[in-house]
């Protein structure tokens, strides 16, 4: 496809989103931001992870039937109807995250749909954080080990109009592999969705960080990789479950050029301009010239 290298990109941040509202009144707060996003010329609008539900992995579901409710077989079409005609007017590429089952096996995934209802790619999260079994002890449980799958698409990038595009998801922002892996594929915006509490149970004492942390590892990884992040969050108190907020848009320069003000549905603006890629990846982190990948071999031999 044709580049294009400079255009209008936003984050389309969620508010939260409690047990009790269906997908329904998701999808239309979705495309309120997505009539914002087209009144500013957005060409690239990116939602949160797992952003039509609740985050349901805080709690313990027995019930299969009940939990079956928030996975999707395939990308919903049709409750999506009204957001895949206004793209389709405005060739407008969206990518947001949501429960997938898969021929009954479950992921944490994210698209990019495009035109014409086109999937133009698909990530399924890798890094899966959290535990398998109910602990009592927790305030809330974070069960996406349980829920989940980890990912079996590997880290994809994918060839748009808008440059070359590559996804992650929540946890995966946090390991620096993410995106070398995805700048070695000659990747120039990574965009990706998150659902971060704001207590942390196991290290309590780093909960004063949580929104530190959160930006400190996406901007080393847009700076050191010659990257634009796009990043959306899922924000606000959620079923008695704060989540941080702080969705934005940093640039390869690991500067963050444009971020949330609140913790609402809110959408975060800037202009990418694809050649600031060039002035990182041709200098200061030239793969060619001055990456030593022999001396790295630790990196895979080990999970320690």
């Amino acid at each position: 496809m044709k580049n294009r290298s400079k255009y209008i990109a936003a984050a389309a941040q969620l508010g939260p989103i409690n047990p009790e509202d269906s997908k329904e009144s998701v999808i239309s707060r979705m495309l309120n931001l997505l009539v914002e996003a087209k009144a500013h010329e957005a060409k690239l609008v990116v939602f949160p992870e797992l952003c039509l539900t609740t985050f349901f992995p805080r709690y313990y579901i027995t019930d299969q039937a009940k939990l079956d409710k928030f996975y999707e077989t395939e990308v919903p079409f049709s409750l999506l109807a009204e957001i895949f005609e206004l793209i389709k007017e405005e060739k407008i590429i969206i990518s947001f995250g949501y429960a997938e089952k898969d021929n009954g096996e479950p992921f944490n995934t994210s698209v990019y749909v495009e035109t014409s209802k086109k999937i133009i790619g698909k990530y399924r999260k890798i890094h899966l954080p959290g535990h398998s079994e109910y602990e009592p002890q927790r305030p809330f449980q974070h069960l996406e080990k349980r829920y989940f799958k980890k990912g079996n698409l590997g880290f994809p990038t994918f060839d748009t109009s808008l440059g070359k595009l590559g996804m992650c998801i929540c946890n995966d922002r946090r390991w620096p592999e993410t995106y070398r892996v995805l700048a070695l594929q000659g990747c120039e915006v990574v965009t990706l969705g998150y659902n971060t509490p704001k207590h942390y149970p196991l290290a309590p004492e780093h909960d004063h960080l949580q929104e530190f942390h959160n930006h400190l590892c996406m901007q080393a990884g847009a700076y050191s990789n010659g990257l634009w992040v796009i990043a959306s969050a899922k924000a606000g108190l959620e079923d008695n479950c704060e989540l941080i907020g702080g969705s934005c848009i940093i640039s390869p320069r690991g500067e963050i050029v444009a971020e949330a003000k609140t913790t609402k549905d809110e959408l975060v603006l800037a202009e990418i301009n694809l050649d600031e890629c060039r002035l990182i990846k041709e200098n200061i982190f030239n793969f060619d010239l001055h990456r030593q990948p022999e001396d790295y071999k630790l990196l895979t031999k080990t999970t320690k």
